[in-house]
């Protein structure tokens, strides 16, 4: 891999994780329109997007493949199901003052991943590995301990996310046609629920900056992911994970001195063994990459 391909791949991965971080502040704009309402147009507008770029980068072959293969659109179907969960909790948490556990969820993801693979994929959970995950459980059960409520919004996403992970690494398709297909598949429930509330009076989708803003999401969406395919086709696992610390620090800073939600010694301690559990699941990742 030539040094010019690895900085593309460096800063296409880099944008990727920083648009993901301060994705608060835009969904911030759509504060007023229900969650459910956000992800349809979400959906829609993204499929839209993604319809121009498809014959720019292969053509929509993968559509017939779909159909010709129902185990993958089975799988496929799966993963639109648990993105469009993890798309609701979201932008859900956002515009209801939860930034901070969001960014709580997608720093667990990494070390759920370790702990998915180890027992779905039989890959061999490392000492430093189990240390990790067992930190990372630590700030976890602190936080439940001290508050008597399990974190739900960011085990929710972090499991959405980390099984999503899991089940697209077992689908043999690209990253852009897995994206095609996913909007395409969750696209008639948008589209109904849209036109239900269009129906009905409810719907949001009225004025200049609310119609940009809705609209909006459909970039917000489709080119982050394509950003984050081209940096991981073009980086090193290890490199890649370093990286994407940048997303949930992003939000974690949002959070706690922009949006001023409540950051506590609770809070702090949780997150010092979750950090804590990062940096040895990192720096174990960096010592056998070396190795």
């Amino acid at each position: 891999m030539s040094k010019d391909q690895d900085r593309g791949g460096f800063w296409a991965a880099f944008t990727a994780f920083f648009i993901w971080g301060i994705a608060p502040l835009y969904w911030k704009l759509t504060q007023g329109v229900p969650a459910l309402e956000t992800v349809s147009h979400r959906v829609v507008w993204s499929l839209l997007l993604l319809a121009l770029i498809m014959p720019r980068a292969g053509g929509f072959g993968v559509v017939v493949r779909i159909w010709r293969e129902p185990r993958l659109a089975a799988l496929l179907s799966l993963t639109t199901a648990l993105t469009a969960v993890n798309w609701l909790l979201f932008v859900w948490a956002i515009v209801n003052g939860h930034v901070l556990e969001s960014s709580l969820g997608y720093f667990i993801a990494p070390l759920l991943n370790v702990l998915l693979a180890s027992v779905f994929l039989r890959e061999r959970l490392q000492p430093w590995q189990l240390l990790a995950v067992a930190l990372a459980c630590t700030g976890v059960l602190w936080r439940v301990w001290h508050l008597g409520v399990v974190p739900w919004i960011s085990l929710s996403l972090a499991v959405t996310f980390s099984v999503y992970g899991l089940l697209r690494k077992q689908a043999p398709v690209g990253a852009l046609d897995g994206l095609f297909i996913e909007t395409l598949l969750g696209a008639p429930f948008a589209l109904a629920w849209l036109a239900w509330l269009g129906w009905q009076g409810n719907a949001h989708f009225s004025g200049i900056g609310m119609m940009a803003a809705l609209a909006g999401t459909g970039v917000m969406t489709a080119i982050p992911l394509l950003l984050y395919a081209i940096g991981a086709r073009r980086l090193r696992y290890t490199t890649l994970g370093f990286i994407q610390y940048i997303g949930p620090s992003l939000q974690f800073a949002l959070a706690v001195f922009v949006f001023r939600e409540t950051f506590d010694h609770v809070a702090l301690i949780s997150f010092l063994f979750i950090w804590a559990g990062l940096a040895v699941f990192s720096l174990d990742a960096l010592r056998r990459a070396h190795a």
